[in-house]
């Protein structure tokens, strides 16, 4: 007779064979199943979204973490520059976890749907709560905030009534009073992409040319720096994003600055978005067009707006009591894809200008 060791004891091998033919299972694959009532259940997989953002992570954690816990979908994201995070999609391919991309400014996302990053989106919410002029023409990608770039000057030596437009600051009335931000910085790019779509490229061009002739010194690498600039008495005016604008206003309550909102009696000041669309390769797409749409939604787009000082691009939700208190103003509403398909010629004209 077979004996086996359990537990130190010699046991009959027919007496454990009886004993696994009595329990539920004994061992892989001899026994009877176990019933489904006892069977382990596999954890449920929560659905996940990925986000690759070029908006920084205090500005968008807020929103994801308020999603998650209204709706149980965990949001991730990686923070990069624009370039880098769409150089990262592009040799990432198939493999890309990413199912959103997310940046700033129209030129931006352009881009991106030039190189073939994103797949279009079909969505009555997303058409609905975003205006057409805010989002790509082939459905690539959609704005979620709105910024303003205007005109910041010194209210000890300029009178609003001294201003009127972007085109007035290439007068010679200007001569030795104008700082501006770098033509590297992809903002200034798209503000003169814009003036070529509306313009004319020649026209375009003699603007740029005559604020070259005034600047009162090199342009600045950041708006800040130009705003500190008019405040110091290097300058009277500049041109910045609004946020900027408000930004050091709540660090320096009683600088001597204020906006101006140019071009009231033409096309109106020109703006710009953040924005994102869904990825070509996103493995959770119905999951990223939930978000998207709820970003644009009158839910998120307070909050949404709100943590940098933007505008809501839903036309529904009002701007923030910061942001109102600035005054309301006449927006340009050429298409901001013109920010990307007229950059190249831009920066040529930017160059041509010595605009540096």
């Amino acid at each position: 007779m077979a004996l086996v060791n359990v537990h130190g004891k010699l046991v009959s091998a027919a007496l454990i064979g009886g004993v696994c033919i009595g329990l539920s299972a004994c061992g892989d694959g001899g026994g009877a199943e176990q019933p489904a009532a006892q069977q382990a259940k596999a954890p449920e997989q929560k659905p996940v979204v990925t986000v690759y953002s070029s908006r920084k992570e205090h500005l968008i954690k807020p929103l994801f973490d308020r999603y998650q816990q209204n709706t149980g979908v965990e949001v991730r994201y990686i923070t990069d520059k624009a370039g880098p995070l769409m150089e990262r999609l592009l040799a990432e391919g198939e493999s890309t976890p990413a199912d959103i991309f997310m940046t700033v400014d129209a030129g931006n996302l352009w881009q991106a749907s030039q190189k073939g990053l994103f797949a279009p989106t079909q969505s009555e919410a997303l058409e609905r709560d975003v205006p057409a002029h805010l989002q790509a023409a082939n459905n690539d990608w959609f704005g979620l905030s709105v910024r303003a770039r205007t005109i910041v000057y010194a209210t000890d030596r300029v009178q609003p009534s001294d201003l009127s437009s972007y085109e007035q600051l290439a007068d010679d009335s200007w001569k030795g009073r104008l700082c501006l931000r770098t033509s590297k910085k992809v903002y200034n790019q798209s503000l003169v992409a814009t003036m070529i779509k509306t313009l004319g490229e020649e026209a375009a061009e003699g603007i740029v040319k005559g604020w070259v002739a005034n600047l009162a010194t090199e342009p600045f690498s950041n708006d800040t720096k130009a705003m500190e600039a008019v405040a110091a008495g290097q300058c009277d005016a500049t041109i910045v994003n609004t946020y900027y604008f408000g930004r050091l206003k709540k660090k320096q309550p009683d600088i001597g600055l204020a906006l101006f909102w140019p071009n009231q009696d033409g096309r109106g000041v020109h703006v710009n978005i953040s924005g994102a669309g869904i990825t070509k390769y996103a493995k959770a797409p119905a999951e990223a067009q939930k978000l998207l749409e709820w970003l644009a939604s009158s839910e998120a787009q307070g909050q949404f707006a709100e943590l940098n000082q933007e505008y809501p691009v839903n036309p529904a939700v009002a701007p923030s009591a910061e942001v109102q208190a600035w005054g309301e103003f006449k927006a340009d509403l050429v298409n901001v894809e013109a920010a990307g398909s007229l950059q190249a010629a831009a920066v040529k004209l930017m160059d041509r200008a010595a605009y540096r």
